[in-house]
């Protein structure tokens, strides 16, 4: 097998290891939640949700249930970051996903599909798909989109009309938008990791800010009316 080969099948190898762990992770914080009563924020997600390179302690999610637990709101957050994850990987896993109750989910899919150049209205209907399936499953979810931008190796036309994908689905939707996830974070080099495009502990900590711009008033919102 050359080197091409090999190297190949190492990464089907860790997405089929990563995609293991969340949903064994997924399934035991379903358990201690379920006793304790909290309520549940899903982030859906690559490894810009998964904190590729970092422990799970450094993700933004990570962050965020800290910030969630300083303010004693019953929430519990669940990371369910895949590396390498596309929109229509992201959708088949729904079903298994939606298993159990869902409060809030904060879809922040979509950076693999245009790094890969996925069609626009592939990623536009994965998107939509994800949403309407939380909605069947749980009417109430609370549902957070994350604005995603790509670089404009593709062509400016297609890096602009990726851009405005996010945006347009929260409004068709009436759903909340972060509007860019790595906003103070993306082509900063002091907040990435060597790779340029992964960031760092620093950076997380960055995104959880961005992230909780926009879902904070959300859970604030929520608790208030309990």
């Amino acid at each position: 097998m050359d080197k091409g080969r090999q190297a190949e099948k190492g990464v089907l190898v860790r997405e089929k290891l990563g995609m293991m762990l969340v949903f064994l992770f997924v399934a035991a914080i379903a358990v201690a939640e379920e006793k304790a009563g909290k309520r549940t924020i899903l982030f859906l997600g690559d490894s810009l949700t998964s904190g590729y390179g970092l422990s799970a302690e450094g993700a933004f999610p990570a962050v965020i249930q800290a910030k969630i637990d300083s303010l004693g709101l019953g929430y519990e957050v669940v990371n369910a970051g895949i590396s390498g994850e596309t929109t229509s990987a992201g959708l088949s896993r729904m079903n298994w996903m939606l298993k159990r109750r869902i409060d809030v989910l904060v879809i922040a899919l979509g950076a693999n599909d245009g790094l890969r150049g996925v069609p626009l209205k592939v990623t536009r209907q994965n998107l939509q798909a994800i949403v309407d399936s939380s909605r069947k499953a749980y009417p109430k979810v609370n549902v957070v989109l994350a604005g995603i931008q790509v670089p404009p190796n593709l062509g400016p036309e297609y890096t602009s009309e990726f851009k405005e994908i996010f945006p347009e689905l929260a409004a068709k939707n009436k759903v909340a938008l972060i509007p860019f996830l790595l906003e103070g974070v993306g082509g900063i080099q002091e907040f990435n990791l060597a790779d340029g495009i992964h960031p760092t502990v620093a950076g997380h900590r960055k995104v959880a800010e961005n992230v909780w711009k926009v879902l904070g008033p959300l859970l604030s919102d929520d608790s208030q009316q309990e």
